[in-house]
């Protein structure tokens, strides 16, 4: 993995962290209010969706170069 890549895995690893975080707050509280004001945590479907996405593009991040490739000459002959 060359070091674009692993910088972007570093990144992808961190948003991750933070969907999941998103997450675990989602599911403790979805939302609450404190005397007038109203605080109403992102739609928990949309975060799952991104975590999918996120988590996806790891594994293609992972898995990229791995796969053996097989390349064959043709030599045209009249």
């Amino acid at each position: 993995m060359n070091a674009r890549n692993k910088r972007k895995k570093e990144l992808l690893e961190r948003r991750l962290e933070e969907y999941y975080a998103a997450e675990s707050k989602i599911l403790r509280s979805q939302s609450y209010s404190l005397g007038s004001r109203q605080l109403t945590r992102a739609d928990l479907s949309d975060v799952q969706k991104k975590i999918k996405e996120l988590e996806a593009a790891l594994d293609a991040l992972e898995t990229c170069g791995t796969a053996k490739r097989r390349t064959c000459r043709a030599v045209p002959m009249d």
